[in-house]
């Protein structure tokens, strides 16, 4: 699959809504499009999904833009690539830096559909025509603000509601959500907050009947989470600290979780995810596609995840609408009675709106092959 040109466009994009976690708030997003052409003028489309700053993962924008310009570039336009799984196999010469990879893989994923004439679900060995998506609610200035949100939110037909919590906003804002929605699926993440000291705390979740608490100790940790499934029935997902097949064969091997949550950027890129999908499925390990407050076409590349057969949880790929003010894909993601319609046309089955891309667009770098 020869490649002529890589476009590489920095976006500066505003979230609607402030959204706020146990880390901080969050509402000026800036990420890359990495726009792959191939010498027939097929057009494949990638988004990074680091953050300004490193409080997710390591990873940053300003670590992207340097590893693909320096490093990443340079391995594409150096071998010869027959298929996007070899790009994960070539970027293993560069440690970590998986979000920067999977961004330049999935450029090369979409490219390859394109070629095809096939969509990228269907590349992906995708079998689903539709999928269950939930929301994300962040932290809100009150409670009473909370339950607006998620009566809302339910209104518009979502599936199930994933609500933030840290220490100290926990045990009552559950409470009160559960009294407030008997029957809603609820989930709650963490985002790395608690520790083993706070195990009795832990336990009172067992009184809210949630789906998983996801990722309630450290970033990097599966012996603690062991530890803690073993004294809490609620379900642990893991999050940050699956970065790959192996992280994720360990942990399901300690015990250290129910549930794991598949982000295409933790994980560096399609091909990892797969992989990880697919040992889920021997291990009958339940597995969801978390959000990383993409635009559309990292919105897109999940949806596209998401049709393998053993996500088999609601995701976090709400609709455009929920984040963004104006989306650069036409149409844009839709939901409709917590459902996303999977498109059919080749690829990730969305267009680029250049106009909104314009726009957004802060810097663009070409690098001609």
């Amino acid at each position: 699959m020869p490649i002529k040109k890589i476009n590489l466009h920095k976006l500066s994009m505003k979230l609607k809504n402030p959204f706020s976690t146990s880390f901080g708030t969050l509402q000026n997003k800036d990420f890359f499009i990495i726009e792959a052409i191939d010498v027939n003028n097929n057009h494949g489309y990638g988004e990074s999904v680091a953050f300004l700053s490193p409080w997710y993962t390591e990873e940053t924008v300003q670590t992207n833009e340097h590893i693909i310009t320096d490093f990443l570039i340079d391995i594409i336009r150096e071998n010869n690539i027959s298929h996007p799984d070899d790009v994960n196999k070539l970027f293993s010469s560069i440690r970590g830096n998986r979000m920067a990879k999977a961004a330049v893989e999935g450029a090369i994923w979409d490219l390859y559909a394109k070629q095809k004439g096939i969509t990228l679900a269907e590349a992906l060995g995708g079998i689903k025509t539709e999928i269950d998506v939930g929301i994300s609610i962040g932290i809100q200035p009150t409670i009473e603000d909370l339950l607006n949100t998620i009566h809302y939110q339910l209104k518009q037909g979502y599936k199930r509601v994933k609500l933030k919590i840290k220490p100290g906003v926990d045990i009552e804002l559950l409470h009160e959500v559960r009294k407030a929605f008997p029957d809603t699926p609820i989930m709650a993440d963490a985002n790395s907050a608690y520790t083993l000291n706070n195990v009795e705390l832990l336990k009172q979740l067992d009184d809210f009947d949630l789906m998983m608490i996801e990722q309630p100790l450290a970033h990097d940790d599966i012996i603690n989470h062991a530890k803690l499934q073993k004294e809490i029935n609620t379900p642990i997902c893991l999050d940050e600290s699956i970065h790959s097949y192996e992280d994720a064969r360990k942990a399901i091997e300690l015990g250290s979780c129910k549930i794991i949550n598949i982000k295409i950027g933790r994980v560096g890129g399609l091909t990892e995810a797969k992989r990880i999908h697919d040992l889920c499925r021997e291990n009958d390990v339940a597995v969801w596609c978390g959000g990383m407050l993409e635009a559309g076409v990292g919105r897109a590349h999940n949806i596209a995840l998401t049709t393998l057969p053993q996500f088999n949880l609601p995701g976090d790929t709400a609709g455009s609408v929920h984040y963004w003010e104006q989306d650069i894909i036409t149409p844009e993601v839709t939901a409709n009675d917590g459902l996303i319609h999977v498109p059919d046309k080749p690829g990730i089955g969305y267009d680029i709106d250049w106009k909104a891309m314009k726009h957004y667009t802060i810097n663009k770098i070409t690098f001609d092959f």
